[in-house]
């Protein structure tokens, strides 16, 4: 019992933090790399730029706050008893069950009301904005992977680890977490990629304006009838394919 719990943790934590930086990165490198190797034969890189990059500057962070958030809910779920426990359940559940543009229209009136008056800075049809609807989209699929892993951990290596002396927070982080990495890099991978794709309250939170708000997702369908979709789409398959395989390295990750 000892030598699992010792072994949940052997990766250094200089390592793993090595490990995710290069997964991202590779993941979105390459699909940066590609995209722009297509730029010498077609003919609308220039066109396509703004969005691509746009895109970048959404997902990662929403894929950030969307993974910590969704891991910390996950966990609450799964090893607390607390009220309002439901509710939490209920409220990650939303944004898969109701339509994008109903997401969209409850975040407009309260990211774009109440919550633009308490921080006194517009959070609407910017960028801002934009972070805020992916990171909502992606949410309940880090929540409900980090649930279902955490779960799915032997309780008698944590009760182990308590009588070794160790705090929750520290069973918590140095053997819950590494035990259940497999599931959480699934839902940071299913995660990233919803966010790459966010659409609907994309729409109405961010405006789609051009050059400021207008990601992949919107370009393709403001260039439905144009040349250059062809390149968008091609663009967003290549960053959702890359993007998941790249975060899906760290559950593949030896420990």
């Amino acid at each position: 019992m000892k030598r699992r719990i010792s072994l949940a943790w052997s990766l250094g934590t200089k390592r793993k933090v090595a490990v995710i930086v290069v997964a991202v990165g590779a993941g979105f490198g390459i699909g940066f790399g590609v995209a722009h190797l297509l730029g010498g034969t077609i003919a609308y890189w220039g066109v396509v730029s703004g969005p691509f990059l746009l895109t970048l500057r959404v997902a990662l962070p929403a894929t950030v706050i969307a993974g910590v958030t969704g891991i910390a809910s996950g966990y609450a779920l799964a090893k607390g008893r607390f009220p309002g426990r439901n509710l939490l359940e209920a409220l990650g559940s939303l944004p898969i069950i109701l339509p994008p543009t109903v997401i969209g229209y409850y975040l407009l009136e309260t990211v774009g009301g109440f919550l633009t008056r308490v921080v006194g800075h517009e959070l609407v049809y910017n960028v801002t904005g934009c972070i805020i609807c992916s990171t909502v989209a992606a949410y309940p699929f880090c929540l409900r992977a980090a649930r279902a892993a955490i779960e799915g951990v032997d309780p008698r290596v944590e009760q182990a680890a308590r009588t070794m002396g160790l705090s929750n927070w520290r069973v918590a982080l140095q053997v819950t977490l590494p035990l259940a990495r497999r599931g959480i890099a699934a839902g940071l991978t299913i995660g990233c990629a919803r966010a790459l794709g966010e659409y609907g309250a994309t729409l109405m939170v961010g405006g789609d304006i051009n050059g400021k708000t207008r990601t992949l997702s919107l370009a393709i369908l403001d260039s439905f009838t144009t040349a250059e979709r062809n390149a968008m789409l091609l663009i967003l398959v290549l960053m959702a394919i890359t993007a998941m395989a790249g975060v899906g390295l760290l559950g593949r990750a030896r420990t």
